[in-house]
């Protein structure tokens, strides 16, 4: 069996071997976004390990293509009803990177919590000055919107800190939630919530479903978390209630990245601006070879 492994997993050769190990064929494609080089047998590949590759190269370019492992976390990049139509197996990393993205969110909150900018800034300038406007995190109302494995994750660690958590899920049992809303009743679930994190994945019925409306349910003061994608929230909309003051929002995913120079969000004193940076973790790779081995067994 050939398998492409493209530069989005950038494998070891301990790696090679293990995979060789079960039959596989490598080749490796250093870069996704370039013309598929020509000693890559295209017409006789039949896994690949990719993250945006079909963002760049057909599907059909691959007739004998049965499995799809991807690196990330959502699906949005791969033609998912030409996949399907062609019984072709697709596998996500699902799981690999909810304990960063979790401890991220956490940070986050923190950050805004216990007026981290104001501190760092001080120490800048040799500033000894005390902040009397600290809040706790304990008692707060977490309220995760989707409770996959990154919102579980997210629930588990706020908990720990004595938080109520709610979630918001098209299936309405979950473990870990001490209540959880239908995806119908977000508005009355993140009206409760000190703390909303949007772990959703992108698709028609969620785009911009963090919209002005939402936002105008929303407590004063509540930190907003994004570390799902960038198109769940109305960008314009948030930056008007940002502007406002009303609310604070952490934001590691944006609905054109990179994030544009010329972007209000970067000034804005109640916004925190990472680079899609939340899944980064040093336990990643473990958990998402891991994972590649079982798939493509």
């Amino acid at each position: 069996m050939k398998l492409l492994v493209t530069g989005a997993f950038k494998i070891t050769p301990e790696e090679t071997e293990k995979l060789e190990k079960l039959g596989y064929e490598i080749y490796f494609m250093p870069d996704e976004r370039v013309q598929m080089p020509e000693d890559i047998p295209c017409g006789e590949i039949e896994a690949v390990i990719c993250n945006g590759l079909f963002l760049y190269t057909p599907p059909e370019k691959f007739p004998l293509l049965k499995t799809v492992q991807l690196t990330s976390a959502g699906l949005d990049r791969v033609p998912a009803d030409y996949m399907e139509a062609h019984g072709i197996k697709v596998f996500s990393a699902r799981g690999v990177y909810s304990a960063p993205m979790a401890e991220f969110a956490v940070c986050s909150v923190l950050g805004f919590y216990k007026r981290t900018a104001f501190f760092a800034a001080a120490q800048a300038e040799r500033r000894w000055e005390k902040h009397r406007g600290l809040e706790e995190l304990g008692e707060k109302r977490v309220a995760i919107v989707g409770c996959g494995s990154v919102g579980r994750e997210c629930a588990n660690r706020f908990r720990a800190f004595g938080c109520e958590i709610i979630g918001v899920n098209r299936r309405t049992a979950v473990d870990g939630f001490d209540k959880i809303y239908s995806i119908g009743d977000i508005r009355a679930a993140v009206s409760a919530g000190d703390i909303v994190i949007f772990c959703l994945p992108l698709t028609k019925e969620t785009e911009h479903i963090a919209n002005a409306e939402l936002f105008s349910a929303m407590k004063d003061g509540a930190v907003i978390v994004n570390i799902s994608r960038g198109g769940i929230i109305d960008t314009d909309a948030l930056i008007t209630e940002l502007k406002s003051g009303r609310l604070r929002a952490a934001l590691d995913v944006f609905e054109q990245e990179p994030l544009d120079a010329g972007s209000e969000l970067w000034d804005l004193p109640n916004a925190v601006i990472t680079p899609h940076n939340s899944f980064v973790g040093d336990g990643n790779r473990a958990r998402l070879f891991s994972l590649i081995i079982n798939n493509l067994k």
